[in-house]
């Protein structure tokens, strides 16, 4: 489904996230973020007539309401992290949520034209905004970033990253750059942050992830020569782990806990 603002309410059963800064709205008695009713959205009904279409969650339309910096006039209403969100909610939902926030802040980030300056317009048939001034258009920025488990034998290379919340540790990741590909920035990436030489380098799967519009794309890969070495600028620690040592690492529903998941079998 093509994203777009909506005129008016749906007269049709629907769900809505509700945004605010940067956190999801939440009512304490309620066991999800999402909304079912349109008596529930009172506190937030001067933004429903700028609400967006982002999908379906479980074959129903559902719909994305920012109240930007506005936070909810509700006494039961709590914000949530959108990490602790997407940790929260079933599986189902991540995808969803994860939309949610990237289409919010390509709007918030969009409203001026970065060729003339002048104020960005909605496109009403897609997600886009476009300046009438210089006919300058601008679709939401995805950032590609490569995301690989490396094993030694029975070990996987785990490192902490500057990033980590404490004692968390992870595959190693990075930003693709300009004029290259997925498997040179993940060479270029392993080298860089802990100084060693992979092979067998193959892809595993790939996931969106809004923090705050990237896309992972995974990989498994071998080691092939070299010491851990790290770079201490992104990476602080990183040391080989068999299946029964394992530090904190992220959680399954990630991509990054998925690789390790899948390298230890």
């Amino acid at each position: 489904m093509i994203s777009m603002p909506i005129t008016k309410a749906p007269d049709k059963p629907a769900y809505w996230l509700i945004l605010s800064r940067n956190k999801l709205v939440r009512i304490e008695s309620q066991s999800t973020l999402f909304f079912a009713r349109h008596t529930e959205l009172q506190f937030a009904s001067e933004y429903i007539d700028s609400a967006v279409r982002i999908g379906e969650y479980r074959q129903t339309e559902c719909f994305m309401l920012d109240m930007e910096q506005q936070e909810p006039d509700h006494h039961n209403a709590e914000l949530i992290g959108l990490r602790d969100a997407l940790i929260s909610e079933n599986d189902d939902a991540f995808n969803i949520i994860a939309r949610a926030w990237q289409v919010a802040v390509f709007l918030r980030t969009h409203r001026y034209c970065g060729q003339c300056g002048s104020q960005m317009q909605r496109v009403d048939w897609e997600l886009a905004t476009h300046c009438h001034r210089c006919q300058h258009r601008c679709y939401p920025r995805i950032s590609p970033c490569i995301i690989v488990a490396i094993k030694k034998q029975e070990q996987i290379l785990l490192a902490r990253g500057r990033h980590h919340k404490q004692g968390m540790y992870s595959t190693l990741a990075g930003f693709v750059e300009s004029g290259e590909s997925l498997e040179q920035a993940v060479h270029r990436e392993v080298m860089e942050e802990v100084g060693i030489k992979i092979k067998n380098l193959r892809y595993f799967d790939s996931q969106p992830w809004p923090f705050p519009h990237s896309l992972m794309m995974g990989f498994l890969a071998e080691h092939d020569s070299g010491e851990i070495n790290v770079d201490g600028e992104e990476i602080l620690e990183a040391d080989w782990y068999t299946a029964d040592s394992l530090p904190v690492t992220p959680p399954e529903f990630s991509i990054a806990g998925r690789l390790i998941k899948a390298a230890l079998q």
